[in-house]
């Protein structure tokens, strides 16, 4: 039996379809989310991996930002509990979920069985967000890819103390115009958004193990800094930006099995 999840995120849409509810045969990633073609680039890249077509899915869930978007699902469901799903499947001693996405940041606490305990949610600002770092990397005229990079070389942490990613832009140029390094600077944006995304965490009160999940977690330099505000190591989730999209394809096979 095949069952698919598609996660259509603001920045991107995922697709995993899942054999028998524990072996993944496609996991695809496209960089454009909710209101464009990306939902339905992924699924049709997920079919050509798998060899699969439309007619061979069993069941479909659709989470994220843009779930009620789609014509093809059968449910839908909401992201937290979908990330909860796939990170629980991933990594069972997972107890505490840090989900930085494109443009919201998540934190989930886990019960012993992978249940929701609580979860407390930013998306009311891009701060905190992988939004917010693709602006500061325009700043700094260089790429997301290459931020890691630079905070790799930093030998400090350059303050970046605007809430509001607008003011934190500014304060970059002026950070900039008085010399302070792209490297310290990396470092400091990183660090901000880690210190948001971590201050939801401990709202719920922070549980081993950790797991770092959405597309954010891809980025090294702030793997390294939620490490470094949490004073912990942190589990990056395999594949991190499908987890969502991979739990929608549990709840799918959970569904299909009670038809």
């Amino acid at each position: 039996m095949y069952t698919m999840g598609i996660d259509v995120g603001s920045a991107s849409s995922k697709v995993v379809i899942l054999k028998d509810g524990k072996d993944v045969v496609a996991a695809e990633v496209v960089q454009v989310g909710t209101g464009s073609s990306g939902p339905k680039k992924a699924m049709e890249s997920a079919f050509e991996a798998s060899g699969l077509k439309q007619e061979d899915i069993s069941f479909t869930v659709a989470t994220g930002y843009g779930r009620f978007s789609l014509d093809n699902a059968d449910k839908q469901m909401s992201e937290i509990s979908c990330h909860a799903k796939g990170i629980y499947f991933l990594v069972p001693t997972a107890r505490t979920i840090i989900d930085i996405g494109g443009q919201d940041a998540k934190a989930i606490r886990l019960d012993n069985n992978g249940g929701i305990k609580q979860f407390f949610m930013n998306d009311k600002c891009a701060a905190g967000t992988g939004r917010f770092i693709e602006v500061m990397a325009r700043v700094l005229e260089t790429t997301l890819d290459e931020m890691a990079g630079l905070d790799e070389q930093a030998e400090e942490t350059a303050p970046i103390s605007s809430t509001c990613t607008v003011f934190a832009e500014s304060e970059v140029i002026s950070q900039l115009s008085k010399g302070t390094s792209r490297n310290n600077i990396a470092r400091g944006v990183h660090m901000s958004v880690a210190s948001r995304a971590c201050g939801l965490a401990y709202r719920g009160g922070l549980e081993k193990d950790v797991v770092f999940t959405g597309g954010v977690a891809k980025n090294a330099g702030v793997v390294r800094a939620v490490s470094s505000v949490l004073k912990t190591d942190v589990i990056v989730a395999p594949n991190p930006q499908t987890t969502g999209a991979l739990g929608a394809a549990l709840f799918a096979y959970e569904a299909a099995q009670k038809k």
